[in-house]
């Protein structure tokens, strides 16, 4: 089972085994990860899931048309504390892939950030 690691916002990192086919955003949840929220349960309505991607993932978790969506993009504007590495989290979905995916939740600060 693929694992994600969640960066924290005090800094410590809680790594999660994460069932395939799941977004990230439903695992954070389920884990009641912090600042996580997920209000519109993945239906791109919100920006509750918004995490930061480690820059050696950005690639893998996006999309296989190779950009994010324009829905999720105009979602995204509604996000506090954006950066050019910001994903909804509910956008990713889990493969064997991601095993190790690196994700950073807002207000954390992560040295590639």
């Amino acid at each position: 089972m693929p694992q994600i690691h969640f960066i924290q916002v005090n800094g410590s990192i809680q790594t999660i085994d994460a069932p395939v086919g799941l977004s990230v955003m439903e695992i954070a949840v389920k884990h009641n990860m912090d600042k996580i929220e997920g209000a519109c349960g993945g239906s791109l309505a919100c920006a509750t899931c918004h995490v930061y991607v480690h820059p050696d993932w950005w690639d893998k978790v996006m999309p296989e048309e190779g950009e994010m969506s324009e829905a999720e993009d105009d979602m995204l504007d509604l996000a506090f504390n954006l950066t050019k590495l910001s994903r909804l989290s509910c956008q990713i979905i889990v493969t064997d892939d991601l095993d190790g995916l690196i994700v950073a939740l807002p207000g954390s600060k992560p040295d590639w950030v």
